[in-house]
């Protein structure tokens, strides 16, 4: 029998996560195969090279350039510090005496006696690979990173802005349908991933960034709303790299839209745990899903590895529809016809029977299902 796989969101109590940690180029891993390693843990290194700054010596000194080295008081490779003179002339009346200062702490990298110019250049920045989840190194890449994995639940967003950042879990709602509002945070929920309802608002996000939330998890938003948070509209490349003072996901879609009652059910399990999330998205090719990662004990009986892809679809697995009149609806698969059947535009396509909790069945194209995988 010919399957259909459609993509899905995992929603799953208990899962093995792996992970690579890259640099950006080459660099230092600083762990070994084994370690255990905390989210905000550097697990390697690299320098980003340092911004180059042009002086044009002979100008400034009104000289040919062939002759700045006989003004230069520093040579090429030397360190030089912000305001320490670089170079001056010695006339024979003091007054006349110019003196050129560098104007940054650096190195002379080079220069150039056809040019008359000097480049100073920044010393190199830093940059630190962190783990991101509690986890242990399976596999180190030399001068690149490593792989890490962890046992953990694992819950997947529909959409989500932000950057990678951790905190314990905060359930600020009382039910999943129960939208997020400002009385609902508190100067306590600071540097705390808090999970809402169904809704999220502009007046809410506003107070959050102000508290120092590190995350927001709820059921969806309004777009108008997330225009105004990025001041301007998002297009479709990848998410991730917004800075707006704290990680949103959607675990639902845009609009109030109650959270999955098993995805409420189980960020309330894991309530004053220390979670890791990521708001990065790519809908298109190479789907990105944002992501809630709740490390957990490793048990002697470890499961296996979430594996990319399912056999196909099955009667009795949960859906969500992402698609009108019934958007953000979830129930289960009741039937797969075989046959194509024709919609409203006239088209044919493979449908499936969806029953709805409160016992209503709905024929649905299958491109306008989304399965939950692992509920």
């Amino acid at each position: 029998m010919a399957h259909s796989y459609t993509p899905g969101l995992t929603v799953t109590e208990r899962t093995v996560i792996r992970r690579r940690r890259l640099l950006p180029l080459p660099g230092k891993v600083l762990v070994n195969t084994g370690d255990r390693v905390r989210s905000a843990q550097a697990v390697a290194r690299a320098e980003l090279p340092g911004k180059v700054y042009p002086l044009n010596l002979a100008n400034q000194l009104s000289i040919a350039p062939d002759e700045i080295k006989d003004y230069l008081v520093k040579k090429e490779g030397d360190l030089v510090q912000k305001d320490e003179i670089l170079a001056e002339n010695k006339p024979l009346i003091k007054w006349f005496k110019t003196e050129i200062r560098s104007p940054v702490t650096g190195t002379i990298e080079s220069l150039s006696v056809v040019t008359g110019q000097v480049l100073l250049r920044e010393p190199p920045r830093i940059l630190d690979l962190l783990a991101y989840v509690d986890s242990t190194v399976i596999e180190t890449i030399p001068q690149q990173g490593v792989i890490i994995q962890a046992d953990c639940s694992l819950v997947q967003g529909i959409f989500g802005i932000g950057g990678e950042t951790w905190g314990e879990i905060v359930v600020a709602v009382t039910s999943p349908d129960e939208p997020l509002m400002p009385t609902h945070l508190t100067p306590a929920m600071k540097g705390k991933i808090v999970v809402g309802g169904s809704f999220l608002s502009a007046d809410t996000m506003t107070k959050a960034r102000e508290l120092g939330v590190a995350g927001l998890v709820v059921g969806g938003i309004h777009d108008k709303d997330l225009r105004a948070l990025l001041g301007y509209d998002l297009g479709v490349a990848i998410t991730g790299t917004e800075q707006v003072g704290f990680t949103l996901i959607l675990t639902e879609g845009f609009g109030a839209i109650p959270m999955a009652a098993k995805t409420f059910g189980l960020l309330s399990a894991r309530a004053g745990q220390k979670a890791s999330i990521s708001g990065a998205t790519q809908i298109r090719a190479g789907v990105i899903r944002p992501e809630i990662i709740v490390p957990q004990a490793t048990s002697t009986a470890s499961p296996t590895v979430a594996q990319a892809q399912r056999e196909g679809i099955r009667r009795g697995d949960p859906v969500r529809i992402i698609r009108d009149p019934l958007f953000g609806k979830i129930g289960e698969v009741s039937a797969l016809p075989h046959d194509l059947q024709k919609i409203p535009t006239e088209s044919e396509v493979r449908v499936l029977e969806v029953r709805f909790p409160d016992g209503q069945v709905a024929v649905i194209p299958r491109t306008n299902i989304e399965v939950i995988e692992g509920l």
